[in-house]
């Protein structure tokens, strides 16, 4: 919990602030924080404590135990060890939410961290808000290590996919997109975990709110800002759109509200078919949770014992009505009634990590789960919907202030050193343009020619005609141009 000291000296005052903060106790968790810290100064620093050649400063109301060890002076006056002392803290408190001590108190709780030359490499976090369970003994690892490398990698896709959505609501009301466009703002850290957390022989399979996805998949901001604006280099070249982007291991949005979630049962009945040890997750969303197909799908997944995790990615309204409205049983982790459930807050990422991780090595053991990952968008359902007028717009910002998924992830890394402020301005530089120039170039590059918009009708057509043209004699090409080609 304790960010790095640069000064020993500091000590007494962290002292004090512990001591303050031992009655704030509304809407805390309890929890342990360990932290090293190694210090290389040749000063001296101030006395702690007065007469003993190794102090403790006990305080039994808040938990706090510091212990200097290796200090040598028995009167009013002490010297820390001129090289590599370590100082060990340990604290045990009650944990507000708040942003109060220094910053202290964030989303995840710190309790080791791993530095070389004064920078963290690596920390163990204590996930936010704890899982949810239905008929599971044991659940996610609530205990998560992050390396500096994954930070930097998190951070960067949520952010890439927050600017990609402003981009593409920009380009919309631009009329430079048309159609249907859905913003995922606000649920990147639902993708960007389960994406962490997939492997390479693994599939994901969604509705139609997957610009993020399709990018995390492996298309580049041009090739999905391209396809929104129906462009030749776009990733299915214009042809798709918003809600029919695809690539490897990615079988796409699908438009028919629910309709992805049968699908995903057969790409998982694929996976055992084929015995390659892969899986499959069936993403909808808490409106789409009460289609008929959503159980059908679940009962046969469950009789074959199929490797599919069920995502209900809960955003708490489904297009205009809250869930409350919507539904009679609002725990959609529990709906699979035999099928095992999990709740996460898909607010953070590393909770949706560890849950993800949990459900794929279930699933490949024991047949389908249903996991639920409570989110928040901050745009409309879609982009002809303004989301204001069923929710508030202080609700908006009090999600955006206190829930939202990159701020809160960028702060934690800050603050456990694994990132630094410098390399959170070159990355958002980085991004900004990647996506900017992305931007411009979906704007001015050229729509397919009439004459391409019939090829590839089949991945392996065994006709040289393409049925159905009534009135028409088209043969069937095959350009394999797309990116799922």
């Amino acid at each position: 919990m304790l960010r790095t000291l640069s000064r020993v000296s500091e000590l007494p005052i962290v002292v004090k602030q512990l001591q303050k903060v031992r009655n704030r106790n509304a809407g805390a968790v309890t929890n342990n924080y360990v932290v090293s810290i190694t210090n290389n100064t040749r000063q001296q620093h101030s006395k702690l404590t007065n007469g003993s050649s190794s102090s403790t400063i006990n305080n039994n109301n808040n938990g706090c135990n510091i212990s200097n060890v290796n200090s040598n002076n028995n009167n009013n006056s002490k010297q820390w060890s001129t090289r590599q002392q370590q100082l060990q803290i340990s604290y045990a408190s009650r944990r507000s939410y708040s942003k109060s001590f220094f910053g202290l108190f964030q989303s995840a709780a710190q309790t080791g961290i791993a530095k070389t030359n004064n920078y963290a490499t690596e920390a163990t976090i204590e996930v936010n808000r704890p899982f949810k369970l239905h008929r599971l003994d044991e659940g996610p690892a609530t205990t998560v290590k992050l390396t500096k490398d994954e930070a930097l990698k998190y951070y960067t896709q949520m952010q890439t996919i927050r600017r990609l959505e402003t981009a593409a609501g920009n380009l919309y009301k631009e009329k430079i997109i048309r159609g249907f466009c859905h913003l995922y703002s606000g649920q990147e850290a639902c993708a960007v975990g389960m994406k962490a957390a997939m492997r390479d022989v693994d599939n994901i399979i969604s509705a139609y709110r997957v610009h993020g996805w399709t990018y995390l998949m492996g298309v580049s901001p041009i090739g999905v800002l391209a396809e929104l604006t129906g462009a030749q280099s776009g990733c299915a070249r214009g042809k798709g759109g918003s809600m029919h982007m695809y690539s490897p291991n990615f079988f796409g949005g699908n438009g028919i509200v629910g309709a992805q979630v049968p699908l995903g049962a057969g790409v998982g009945l694929a996976c055992k078919y084929k015995g390659n040890g892969g899986m499959c997750l069936a993403l909808y969303g808490d409106g789409a949770a009460n289609q008929g197909q959503v159980f059908e799908a679940y009962n046969m997944a469950y009789l074959w014992k199929l490797p599919v995790i069920f995502v209900c990615e809960n955003n708490n309204y489904g297009m205009g009505t809250s869930s409350e409205r919507a539904s009679c049983n609002t725990d959609y982790y529990t709906r699979g009634d035999a099928l095992p459930g999990i709740w996460v807050d898909g607010m953070d990422v590393l909770a949706v990590r560890s849950a993800t991780e949990f459900a794929i090595n279930y699933v490949n053991t024991h047949g389908p789960l249903v996991m639920e990952t409570n989110t928040y968008r901050y745009s409309g359902h879609s982009m002809s919907d303004p989301g204001t007028s069923y929710r508030t717009r202080e609700e908006i910002q009090e999600v955006r202030q206190k829930r939202d998924p990159i701020t809160s992830f960028k702060e934690m890394c800050i603050e456990l050193g694994l990132i630094t402020t410098d390399e959170v301005k070159a990355i958002d530089l980085k991004v900004r343009k990647e996506v900017d120039d992305a931007t411009a170039f979906a704007k001015t590059d050229a729509e397919l020619a009439v004459s391409h918009l019939w090829t590839d009708v089949s991945s392996n057509n065994l006709e040289t005609k393409i049925r159905g043209t009534v009135g028409y004699n088209l043969d069937h090409i095959q350009e394999r141009k797309g990116v799922n080609h």
